[in-house]
């Protein structure tokens, strides 16, 4: 037996639809930019969780939805409290990453690129110098 609700009002289902949706969105972009920050590929953060490439690429888009037991998965993996997922829900149109939230992405991205460890340390102590207050 399945039941269906069924609303006098479309302009209600349409309305939860696209909160439906948004939300599968924002989940989706948190997702990716901390892989991204963590300098995993889609394949690595996938096998992580037990998926395939291809479901975790519909995660990060938010094609499809991600169940709350692999969202605990993915928080396990990616090192963050399941919350971190829904901060900023609503606060930001999701469409378009502000300039400079990509630029952060870009650095980290470009970060672990780099392979010599030496490397890495001088520019994380040049970004602390850049940062340090005088």
């Amino acid at each position: 037996m399945q039941i269906k609700l069924v609303s006098s009002r479309p302009d209600i289902q349409d309305e939860i639809s696209d909160r439906t949706s948004d939300t599968n969105n924002h989940v989706g972009a948190r997702i990716r930019e901390r892989r991204v920050m963590l300098g995993l590929s889609q394949k690595q953060m996938a096998e992580l969780i037990g998926v395939t490439y291809q479901q975790a690429h519909k995660y990060e888009r938010g094609m499809n939805r991600v169940s709350a037991g692999r969202l605990y998965e993915i928080a396990q993996v990616l090192r963050v409290p399941v919350g971190y997922f829904f901060e900023g829900l609503g606060a930001l149109d999701n469409t378009e990453l502000p300039a400079r939230q990509r630029m952060c992405l870009e650095v980290a991205r470009n970060f672990v690129l780099i392979e010599n460890e030496r490397h890495q340390e001088a520019i994380s102590q040049l970004a602390r110098a850049l940062a340090t207050k005088d």
